[in-house]
């Protein structure tokens, strides 16, 4: 058994900590384009490619403390100290910082996992009395992970701002990881026998099967890495009565999960107090609804007239049972017209009791039932709208129609807990369909596979949660690979952005050189010209290229001073000074004519115009045109247009509304409205150094915007940008829901 431990942990966490180098280089690289000059970001660089020239052998070392720890969990006694040496000798200070962030990090990690290390803890207790020796350190407790984790950069020269980096990625790996490793690792050892209670004999396989269900109900939802908390787990329901299930808190399974596992009260009763609340809106919602009409009749509550029974709940799930196998047309349509999924549904629903012998003129649902199915519409709706999914994603939501109909009348905590299995999948079908038009191999690979799993949902659900849990770790599997992707988008984003804004502030410069040398005086038309063209086009390549060489700047605004002397010196007829200044700067027009693409053949005939032209003093000289600076916004233009228009453009802005935007960091999620009134999710990717603009992009990473904090206060006035979305889909529309049942109410 400890072997297979090892050799699934191995399997896991093996290819740490090569994999954390990557992560971190590319972070490095989107830390420099804020170009603030720290000399650090040189130094991690370094210290970075030296340790990726030893990433084989470090992960070497990783995996051999990892053996190590459960060689001496196999071993007859444990010494807690055994990883790094003896806890006398004395340590460097980079061995301390390392122990000191490490510790940190153990104390994170043991409040993050607390409930499956528990479980853990207490089947290796088993594990050790079989073996006959003492219990000791476990061998995948967050301990020794991250003893074996600093053992690795013992000898190795890393700077303090690397080490933050190493620790932070480190982190984020394990939060990636161990969820799943420790459900699994649970499980076998349940399988095993190893049951949770200390001291007990090892169960029959009757025993280890029901160990396994109710270990995987009581990790289910746990692992939720942001934020850092516990999940509140199931409330167990009674579905033979016909009722609908227990608000959570409510009836004598209160406080605790499925099998037995305590949960908190606080929770609980939080989880209960939402989902009654959610409730008195929908009554309010749907009463406002009947008495303006908006119901059509055969769907408005007539469960007062004595004829009329209310459908069991099972009653209405055979219903929906009969259904889910069927073609999603008609649910397809009502997706393309907002309101209409809820009269849709029940309209499938009382098709369905007739071919199962029910008379609709005689049934009604009841109030519970009636919520299940508005809540689904609700949802459904909010969905579709506010999350840029295509066309060709509608079908895969209406698969889906059906059976999270079943899920709402059987587990109505799909609505308010977070980490419901049914819930994260559908964020994980969100995710992989919002503004995915297919147009790459991996979307529409992307697209295939959610389009496959809400086939297998329809086939394959039948009250039993499991199948979305499996469907969603499918997805999520490929998803991590889609959200990589979409880091480097971001980043591409960013930098092309900056590159923008970096040519703007060159050009920008290079017009006021152009306006200051052309805006002194008269000129022929030779010099004016070479200044507002070749000259300018060579500045701002010295801007770009060469801006932090203060020598070659300032070499290149010489030249256009340097030209208007020239063309003084000819409009005075001093000959020989003339001559002399254009030997002078032959080199440097001939340099400055190349860098516009001119060979050299070219540019010794273009310096030879220019000589010609002030050969002769009496050449006619006058005013010329200043350059224009519209340029500098083209790439900005259309998106403007897309989300402010003229009007709101010209109007001020509101100095507060503009403070809390410049208070937004990279990371914060807005939803933004276009003009055309399409909404969609939006994410600060970057702030610039250059113009404190914000780059926003869409869930996919790509540029949606780019505004200063003053236009997005304009946007916040207009009702068209909103602060502070939802980060997972399900969320940010049961918001939507929320505020929909709040209007209209």
């Amino acid at each position: 058994m400890l072997e297979e431990l090892k050799r699934q942990t191995l399997e896991q966490l093996g290819g740490l900590p090569g994999s954390l180098y990557g992560p971190i280089e590319d972070a490095l690289k989107a830390d420099s384009l804020k170009g603030d000059g720290r000399n650090h970001q040189f130094e991690d660089q370094a210290a970075l490619w030296v340790l990726r020239q030893q990433q084989a052998s470090h992960v070497m070392a990783f995996r051999q403390q990892i053996a190590q720890g459960f060689e001496a969990y196999r071993a007859s006694a444990a010494a807690v100290g055994g990883v790094g040496g003896s806890p006398l000798q004395l340590v460097g200070e980079q061995q301390l910082a390392f122990d000191l962030d490490g510790e940190r990090l153990i104390e994170l990690l043991e409040s993050r996992y607390q409930r499956p290390l528990e479980m853990v803890r207490a089947r290796l207790q088993m594990l050790a009395q079989a073996l006959g020796a003492p219990d000791g350190v476990n061998p995948i407790g967050p301990y020794r992970l991250v003893r074996a984790f600093t053992s690795v950069y013992t000898e190795a020269q890393v700077t303090e701002s690397l080490r933050v980096r190493l620790f932070r990625q480190y982190e984020h790996e394990l939060a990636r990881l161990l969820g799943d490793m420790y459900a699994r690792i649970n499980q076998l050892l349940a399988t095993a026998g190893y049951g949770m209670a200390t001291g007990a004999p090892p169960a029959g396989p009757a025993r280890a099967a029901a160990e396994e269900r109710r270990d995987r109900n009581t990790l289910d939802g746990v692992f939720d890495t942001v934020p850092h908390r516990e999940a509140p787990a199931s409330v167990p329901h009674d579905y033979q009565q016909g009722s609908f299930p227990p608000a959570p808190g409510q009836g004598a399974g209160a406080g605790y999960a499925a099998q037995g596992a305590p949960v908190s009260q606080v929770e609980v009763a939080a989880m209960a107090a939402e989902l009654a609340e959610l409730r008195t809106q929908l009554h309010a919602w749907r009463e406002g609804l009947v008495k303006t009409g908006g119901l059509p009749p055969g769907h408005q509550p007539q469960r007062t007239m004595a004829q009329r029974r209310e459908l069991r709940v099972d009653e209405v799930v055979g219903m929906a049972s009969l259904l889910q196998p069927e073609p999603p047309d008609a649910f397809a349509r009502a997706l393309a017209v907002s309101g209409r999924l809820g009269e849709t549904i029940r309209d499938q629903l009382y098709d369905g009791a007739r071919r199962l012998g029910f008379n609709p003129d005689q049934t009604c649902f009841s109030p519970e039932e009636d919520d299940a199915i508005d809540l689904v519409a609700l949802l459904f709706d909010s969905l579709f709208r506010n999350h840029a999914l295509q066309d060709r994603a509608r079908r895969v939501y209406a698969r889906l129609v059906m059976p999270y109909v079943k899920v709402a009348l059987t587990d109505n905590e799909v609505f308010v807990k977070r980490e419901h299995p049914a819930r994260r999948l559908l964020d994980a079908i969100t995710e992989a369909c919002e503004g995915n038009d297919g147009e790459t191999p991996q979307d529409r690979d992307l697209l295939e596979r959610a389009s496959e799993i809400s086939q297998r949902i329809v086939s394959d659900y039948n009250e039993d949660l499991a199948v979305f849990e499996l469907a969603h770790a499918e997805l999520d599997a490929m998803l991590s690979q889609h959200r990589r992707r979409i880091e480097l988008q971001e980043q591409r984003a960013a930098k092309a952005t900056y590159g923008r804004e970096r040519l703007g502030a060159a050009r920008s410069q290079a017009d006021q050189a152009v306006r200051d040398r052309i805006g002194d005086g008269k000129l022929t038309s030779a010099v004016a010209d070479f200044i507002a063209t070749p000259w300018r086009h060579h500045l701002v390549q010295v801007l770009l290229r060469e801006n932090e060489d203060p020598k070659r700047r300032a070499q290149a605004m010489a030249l256009g001073d340097a030209l208007v002397m020239a063309d003084k010196l000819a409009a005075e007829n001093r000959g020989r000074e003339l001559a002399d200044q254009l030997l002078a700067l032959q080199p440097i027009i001939i340099q400055c004519l190349s860098s516009s693409g001119l060979d050299e053949s070219a540019a010794q005939h273009a310096m030879a115009g220019l000589v010609r032209a002030l050969a002769t003093p009496d050449k006619e000289r006058s005013d010329h045109p200043q350059p224009s600076a519209a340029e500098v916004e083209e790439d900005v233009a259309e998106e403007r247009r897309r989300y402010l228009d003229d009007a709101a453009a010209q109007g001020g802005h509101d100095p507060l509304l503009a403070e809390r935007m410049r208070q937004l960091e990279p990371g914060d999620w807005l939803r933004l409205t276009s003009l055309q009134g399409e909404t969609i999710a939006v994410k600060v990717a970057w702030l610039s150094p250059l113009t404190s603009r914000l780059l926003l992009v869409n869930r996919r990473g790509v540029r949606a915007l780019v505004a200063s904090a003053e236009e997005l206060a304009v946007l916040a006035s207009n009702g068209r940008l909103v602060v502070g979305a939802e980060r997972t889909a399900f969320d940010e529309a049961m918001r939507q829901v929320r505020r929909h049942l709040d209007r209209v109410i």
